[in-house]
């Protein structure tokens, strides 16, 4: 659970106003495609397709991991486990590696891609919580309304971006996947993805998914929410799915009217 829960909750409640009070920016339903088995013990952080497969990471201390994973049975084909003191977060494939972000504890990991074995870990600062790549840079989420854009062979941060929509900062950027040159970001504790240009962060469309599981933020903990989004490119498949939940679905964007 992320510690900014009270902020996150005001801004899920607030989020219906904003976004009708930016109506230059266009809101885009969706239509089911098809869905897929999930893990619902998955309290799923990262989410990637990959030549055929998905590479999820899941969080919790004690149960954080990174997986293998076949789309079409949901069966786990290969895992590692993160040791417990971490809390997994956002995961991105970069070359033959997995890179992945923990929560509080300022590491990141480097996994071989084929094997899962440690190739190596690096240091950054504040909470790490989305992980993506365009090709050229590493882009990550740390809770806040910044996308820090960093070096993958050093690491180091080489230039941020604020995320706003109509001027206005929006926080709780959380799980992120580039879909054809823009960046895709759950807003954490809502049922909403937002269509991010990364060159300015602007946000240039809302993804409104708040039919597509209605069971979202109702389990246990409140916890089991939208988070996980994965693109083939290739087929031009968009795939998304939350914490715990049982379905990976497959949707197509249909323009609100």
């Amino acid at each position: 659970m992320k510690k900014n829960y009270a902020q996150a909750l005001l801004f899920a409640a607030l989020l219906p106003l904003a976004a009708s009070a930016m109506a230059a920016i266009p809101t885009y339903d969706f239509k089911v495609v098809r869905s897929y088995p999930h893990d619902t013990q998955a309290f799923t952080e990262g989410l990637l397709y990959r030549e055929g497969f998905l590479y999820e990471s899941t969080g919790l201390n004690g149960k954080s991991s990174i997986r293998k994973v076949n789309l079409e049975s949901g069966k786990v084909l290969q895992s590692k486990d993160i040791p417990p003191q971490y809390f997994g977060e956002g995961l991105t494939v970069w070359g033959d590696t997995l890179v992945g972000l923990t929560w509080q504890t300022q590491t990141g990991f480097v996994f071989d891609l084929k094997t899962f074995e440690p190739r190596g870990q690096f240091a950054y600062p504040g909470e790490g919580w989305g992980l993506t790549q365009n090709g050229k840079e590493l882009i990550m989420s740390d809770g806040t309304a910044t996308l820090r854009f960093l070096d993958p062979k050093t690491f180091l941060e080489v230039r941020r971006v604020k995320v706003t929509a109509d001027g206005i900062a929006v926080n709780q950027i959380n799980e992120l996947e580039v879909v054809d040159g823009e960046v895709y970001a759950n807003l954490w504790h809502t049922n909403t993805i937002a269509r991010i240009d990364p060159a300015s962060g602007k946000i240039v469309g809302w993804i409104d998914l708040g039919k597509l599981y209605p069971d979202a933020g109702k389990g246990p903990t409140g916890e089991n929410v939208l988070n996980g989004i994965a693109y083939d490119a290739e087929k031009k498949r968009l795939f998304v799915t939350g914490k715990l939940w049982p379905k990976i679905y497959e949707i197509k964007l249909v323009p609100r009217k």
